[in-house]
């Protein structure tokens, strides 16, 4: 019976088949299957007997449930995978598994594995950064509140604070891109990196067998590869967590029914926000995807814990591997899944966020009055003092700023309505935004293109 919720609730059943005992099966597989290959292309193995080892090494023939059966007596995983196609290959079984140790097979099927999670999660995050500059260029100009310390800074526009995450994105797609040749890493030089066992051309059968699968070559191993790797793919796939995060705790905040100024798509037909509240419609898919990319980031510290090993390996790693990189890249995929998701869906109201900037009575463009008065000669210090008395003073009337700048005698000698007003407008104090939005949008879809 189903028993972790990635069983039956969380991840796409795509990606989890990565990590499944037959996918592990499946891959463990192909590694010996290149073994033969490369004994072949070495003259050590005829094309005859490779033949025979690539026909019977697929999943169908050799069987996980057969592999089962045997470890369930020899208590080792690989020789029983060994023995099952031993038994299907007959006279050509001589050469199976020849020179190799168990780690030789089992790291370098863990390298494929992973690889195929790369190049899924890869896909996710292109995914996530077109909706993302998609979204950033169609807001490119819609104003809202910028907030610093959670409350009301100056204005920006949706566009620009989409953009931030876009960005954040794009380097993340660059730092899998730069890291990725040095995660996808098998090995196959032997019990202790001697490379002893597989004879004089030891270098060059490894070399044959990784490029064949598609993986780097490592320069020199012990019995495993080495760990450093997994972390700097752990570290890679906390790091996207992260971003997502960021992402969807910023729509959970906008849409805050003090807010509103974004959020959730809700199905207004069918969904329910709650069992008791009839009105709730909550940011549900944001919470828990956030909760997720928790327990992606939870998977660190036992990966940190896992490089370091006795001597040339122990086995105090593996069983906790089996949990770390299957369990963090799934969960991964599902967070990119359902950010885009979300994003897809956005609703974004201008009006609240144009409603919500007024609600501050012109408070949020104090910075731009000050930068006005030392156009018109007074210095810094002075026209933040005056704007700061001024602010103060809004704040403890509830009155609109600019009618208490107006009567300001320092203020009105420099400013006139005409120009006042022109300094009240929140879309005159935008800067460059709409051109880094342009900018970045355009380095983004060229990113993934």
């Amino acid at each position: 019976m189903p028993f972790s919720p990635l069983d039956y609730r969380y991840g796409s059943e795509e990606f989890k088949s990565i990590w499944t005992e037959e996918g592990r099966h499946k891959r463990q597989l192909d590694v010996e299957r290149a073994l033969i290959w490369a004994h072949m292309k070495l003259g050590k193995v005829t094309e005859e007997d490779y033949k025979i080892i690539k026909s019977i090494s697929i999943p169908e023939i050799v069987t996980s449930k057969r592999v089962k059966e045997i470890e369930s007596e020899t208590k080792h995983d690989i020789m029983a995978l060994t023995k099952a196609m031993a038994e299907k290959a007959g006279d050509a079984g001589w050469c199976i598994h020849l020179g190799a140790t168990s780690n030789d097979i089992v790291d370098t099927a863990v390298a494929l594995q992973i690889k195929d999670s790369i190049e899924m999660l890869r896909d996710r995050l292109c995914g996530l950064i077109r909706v993302c500059a998609n979204l950033a260029n169609k807001h490119k100009d819609t104003v809202m509140l910028g907030r610093t310390h959670g409350q009301a800074a100056v204005p920006i526009t949706f566009g620009l604070k989409v953009a931030v995450w876009t960005d954040e994105l794009v380097r993340q797609l660059d730092r899998i891109d730069g890291a990725k040749s040095r995660i996808c890493v098998g090995k196959f030089l032997g019990a202790v990196g001697t490379g002893a066992a597989q004879g004089e051309h030891a270098r060059e059968l490894q070399e044959l067998i990784l490029t064949h699968l598609g993986l780097g070559v490592p320069l020199v191993t012990t019995q495993v590869v080495g760990r450093d790797r997994y972390i700097e793919f752990m570290s890679w796939m906390c790091n996207v967590s992260s971003s997502c995060e960021k992402i969807l705790q910023e729509i959970r905040n906008l849409q805050r029914t003090e807010i509103g100024e974004a959020g959730e798509g809700f199905d207004v037909k069918k969904q329910v926000g709650s069992s008791t509240m009839a009105h709730k419609r909550n940011p549900i898919m944001s919470e828990n995807a956030c909760g997720l990319a928790r327990i992606v980031r939870s998977f660190m510290m036992p990966t940190w814990e896992n490089a370091l090993l006795w001597h040339e390996r122990d086995l105090a790693n593996s069983s906790s591997e089996r949990f770390t990189l299957s369990h963090a890249s799934t969960l991964l995929d599902d967070v990119l899944f359902k950010t885009s998701k979300v994003l897809t869906n956005l609703w974004v109201n201008k009006d609240r966020m144009m409603k919500n900037i007024t609600s501050q009575r012109g408070l949020v463009m104090a910075e731009k009055a000050m930068l006005a008065l030392v156009e018109k000669g007074v210095s810094r210090e002075e026209a933040h003092e005056v704007l700061r008395a001024a602010s103060m003073e809004s704040i403890s009337k509830s009155e609109e700023l600019i009618d208490i700048c107006s009567r300001n005698p320092l203020i009105a000698t420099k400013l006139d309505a005409n120009e006042l007003s022109e300094v009240f407008e929140p879309h005159n104090h935008l800067g460059v935004s709409v051109e880094l939005v342009d900018e970045c949008v355009s380095k983004a879809l060229e990113a993934i293109s």
